[in-house]
């Protein structure tokens, strides 16, 4: 079994306006095998289609410049890249994220490409699964969660690669406690 303990990052608006649909603009992903050893990374920029300028809230948030998704490929593209490194169609896999919106933007994107989405329901939310396990009255963030393991928080928070990597690090730690 392989976990694809992944993050993404989209583009937002600041008070987020019901007009304005996100789109993905990076992934980040780290796949474990059933021992929790990291066995590859994955990192790509994906250029929006339908708000293709990034709002200055987004830019100041992710530290994602324009530059990086307009050299960028669209979604099908990178969606399938990853599903060929994630090997998706290959060995049984399970994607993990810190909540639902990473499921929920896969799912989006891939409607909005005309792409099937089955691919993308095997899925944990480890924020809620952490909740539940540290019996918290409230969800804690990703920074907090994995600051309270023992771990040092690495990266730049709220960029893809840096969360998946530090959520791998969190996923690995309490390996065995994960319902899945």
């Amino acid at each position: 079994m392989n976990f694809i303990v992944l993050d993404v990052e989209a583009t937002c608006w600041e008070g987020r306006p019901a007009s304005k649909v996100q789109e993905i603009i990076e992934i980040g992903a780290v796949r474990l095998n059933g021992y929790g050893e990291v066995e590859g990374i994955f990192n790509r920029f994906i250029r929006p289609v339908i708000n293709p300028n990034l709002s200055y809230f987004c830019k100041q948030l992710t530290t994602i410049d324009q530059h990086n998704v307009d050299r960028a490929d669209t979604f099908p593209q990178v969606i399938e890249d990853f599903q060929d490194w994630a090997e998706i169609f290959e060995e049984d896999y399970l994607l993990a994220s810190w909540g639902n919106f990473d499921k929920k933007m896969l799912i989006q994107d891939c409607q909005l490409h005309r792409m099937d989405y089955d691919w993308a329901e095997p899925h944990i939310n480890l924020k809620q699964q952490y909740q539940e396990l540290r019996r918290l009255n409230k969800p804690k963030g990703l920074k907090a969660a994995v600051q309270a393991a023992g771990f040092e928080f690495t990266g730049i928070h709220h960029r893809g690669i840096s969360d998946a990597e530090n959520l791998a690090k969190l996923f690995a730690h309490h390996l065995d406690e994960w319902r899945y």
